[in-house]
């Protein structure tokens, strides 16, 4: 079990003839993931590097192959009309990857996908991941030697950028156990992920939700799934400056979380009113501050990390391990 995907998931890449979903469709098809084709209008009967068909819209890739998830590589400016597409075509998951999408776009995203989902039957909704974020990862236990740079295979699911040579199944770690990590930051959730991995732990999926003011799956509705997930012994949350996601995520846990929860907050030095990073990551209007975060985590009962390079030790503390 897992959240999100598995090694079954059928995923598509929008975008695919472009620099960065080429180099990242090859990274996920050589990780294992069931990688089915790609979209780029204009290119349709073609073939990828790695022998993947190319079709000229989402509808038709869905068609032909059963795709239920994408990772979207588009231009900045037409990246939202490709998560729009992706929904009118029937994907379930959809990763945008993209950095830099207007504001103003991510609106008529946003609301198109709350028009459809509410026609939706419960389970049957469309999830957005994303934008700017590294994507989400289910993994598999491998099947082969990785470095990072070396070809190896895993029966997971990687749909995004992350390395996935840095993640570990279940099967393989030492503990037994699993994490389902929740990112704003994808770096630091590539970080937190090493942290665990080397204190014995494996990841059950990790979710980069990103950072814009406007996205898709934020730490509530993620959190809510590794509480479901059999496979997900311990969460572990990494939030940011900005916006009061963190402080309402603290009151869910609080009410409903019965697994271990362990959580840092980026931009602890940050000064009012300055952005930092992510474009959510400012301090504004009295709420967002790194301070008011950590105090709700720790009144919910949440083991928070001071630095970051303490989150897999926080984790494990968590755990009681």
């Amino acid at each position: 079990m897992a959240i999100l995907v598995d090694a079954d998931t059928k995923v598509i890449c929008q975008g695919i003839t472009g620099s960065f979903g080429a180099l990242h469709t090859k990274g996920c098809f050589d990780y294992g993931t069931n990688m089915v084709g790609g979209v780029t209008p204009g290119k349709g009967g073609q073939k990828d590097a790695n022998g993947l068909p190319i079709f000229d819209t989402v509808e038709q890739a869905v068609k032909e192959t059963g795709a239920e998830a994408t990772m979207i590589f588009v231009p900045p400016p037409f990246a939202a009309d490709a998560i729009m597409e992706a929904a009118h075509a029937g994907i379930r998951l959809i990763c945008c990857i993209t950095e830099g999408v207007p504001v103003q776009d991510m609106v008529r995203a946003r609301r198109l996908l709350d028009e459809i989902n509410t026609e939706c039957a419960k389970g049957k909704e469309i999830v957005l991941v994303g934008p700017n974020c590294p994507g989400v990862i289910t993994p598999g236990p491998k099947t082969g030697e990785g470095d990072g740079k070396t070809k190896y295979t895993s029966k997971g699911c990687k749909i995004g950028i992350m390395p996935g040579y840095i993640h570990t199944h279940v099967s393989e770690a030492k503990t037994g156990k699993a994490v389902g990590i929740v990112s704003r930051s994808g770096t630091l959730t590539y970080e937190a992920v090493w942290q665990t991995s080397s204190r014995g732990l494996g990841q059950s999926t990790c979710v980069g939700i990103g950072g814009d003011p406007v996205r898709g799956l934020n730490h509530i509705e993620t959190i809510k799934l590794f509480q479901e997930d059999p496979a997900t012994d311990g969460i572990l949350m990494i939030g940011e400056i900005g916006g009061s996601d963190e402080e309402e995520a603290a009151a869910y846990i609080k009410e409903h979380v019965t697994k271990p929860v362990a959580a840092f907050i980026a931009g602890q030095t940050a000064p009012p009113g300055k952005r930092m990073g992510h474009a959510g990551a400012i301090i504004s209007g009295g709420e967002g501050s790194a301070d008011d975060k950590i105090k709700a985590l720790k009144a919910a009962g949440v083991e928070v990390a001071m630095s970051p390079a303490d989150m897999g030790e926080a984790m494990v503390k968590a755990m009681g391990m």
